[in-house]
């Protein structure tokens, strides 16, 4: 099963360098060349990343310089794109010409869960998506997930034809109530489902870690805090791949020396990423990974992760409040009109109107 995907480790392509409003091509064509060279060929991609930007980069960067068999391209079916049946192939058919390929290997029904599942039946995209796949044009179904491991359940039982699931697993969220990052995966494992992993660092999260936290990563002697996240999700059994959104060419070598490597996890470790959570547990930070799904859909245009990142550095003691406040100026968190959009697309479950709310009234 997906013989054509050689390694492990694949390359998430939301997270990119920017040069000013564009993608930095010259940065993003050395990190692909890099990934390329040491054996990797997984990339990651969904319609609506940095505004439509991924797609076309991807296109120019990878496609243009490279043969179609030397490289793996996942996209996404997002269901906030379409509202009928009939809107659902050209959709596709612009992600194919965006890309500038033929055919994807994988593709995936994007963030489903209790609330997008329904729709996805009502406009028989399932079934359009089978078609596409008997036409050649996809190679591999499947399906990113955000919500209960009851909900997997149901969508697995009733939808054999979905071949992996992508979750997020990391150390943080892996026993947490919300995500239900272990439950998930043994439903996925169940069903007979390889995963694939997204979020192993949580946007940043682990990598960043809080000033408390960070003697008991550096006690164990080896490695970047980016390596320990990708390691523990790349120890479970189940797992065929472990996405990392790559902003620069420095994460690339850093990523690579890890997964180049591959060591799983020991108890040691396991231990160490526990007290890491523990800690980082005790600041109640905002669980952002700065998706941006939300600004897809917000009327008002607010850049929710922006001000939820810059408030979590005051969260975390890294920043005064006085120093969020002159950053958050002109971001204007106030300006929520309520509509709830954002919280039906947020894969994290957070309640940005109550959130937006609160820092806006420290702000006022």
């Amino acid at each position: 099963m997906f013989e054509e995907v050689k390694k492990n480790f694949g390359f998430g392509c939301m997270r990119m360098q920017m040069d000013g409003e564009q993608v930095d091509y010259a940065e993003f064509c050395r990190m692909i060349d890099a990934f390329l060279e040491a054996g990797f060929c997984y990339f990651d991609t969904a319609h609506g990343y940095i505004d439509g930007k991924s797609e076309t980069a991807i296109r120019d960067c990878l496609v243009a310089r490279y043969p179609r068999e030397a490289f793996v391209l996942a996209n996404k079916l997002s269901d906030w794109f379409f509202q009928s049946e009939e809107e659902i192939v050209p959709l596709f058919e612009s992600q194919l010409k965006l890309c500038g390929v033929e055919y994807f290997d994988f593709y995936l029904f994007h963030c489903l869960n209790r609330t997008s599942y329904p729709k996805h039946k009502q406009c028989n995209s399932f079934e359009v998506i089978k078609q596409l796949k008997e036409q050649g044009k996809i190679r591999h179904i499947a399906m990113s997930f955000h919500d209960t491991a009851d909900v997997l359940d149901m969508i697995l039982s009733e939808r054999p034809e979905i071949e992996a699931v992508q979750l997020q697993i990391n150390y943080l969220d892996y026993d947490d109530p919300g995500v239900q990052s272990k439950a998930c995966y043994d439903v996925a494992v169940k069903h007979g489902k390889k995963v694939i992993v997204m979020e192993p660092v949580k946007g940043g999260a682990l990598v960043n870690l809080p000033e408390e936290a960070k003697p008991v990563l550096d006690a164990l002697g080896g490695g970047s805090y980016a390596s320990y996240a990708l390691r523990f999700a790349a120890s479970f059994p189940e797992v065929f791949m472990v996405l990392s959104g790559m902003g620069n060419m420095e994460m690339v070598e850093d990523n690579l020396r890890t997964m180049g490597n591959f060591v799983p996890f020991c108890e040691e470790e396991h231990q160490a990423v526990a007290r890491v959570r523990e800690i980082i547990r005790k600041i109640r930070q905002i669980p952002c990974t700065k998706c941006n799904y939300c600004a897809d859909v917000c009327p008002k245009k607010i850049p929710v992760s922006q001000i939820f990142a810059t408030y979590n550095e005051h969260l975390s003691a890294k920043k005064t409040f006085d120093d969020v406040r002159e950053q958050l100026a002109g971001m204007e968190a106030s300006a929520c009109i309520k509509c709830g959009k954002c919280e039906q697309v947020c894969p994290q479950n957070i309640k940005i109107r109550d959130n937006l709310d609160e820092i806006a009234g420290k702000l006022s």
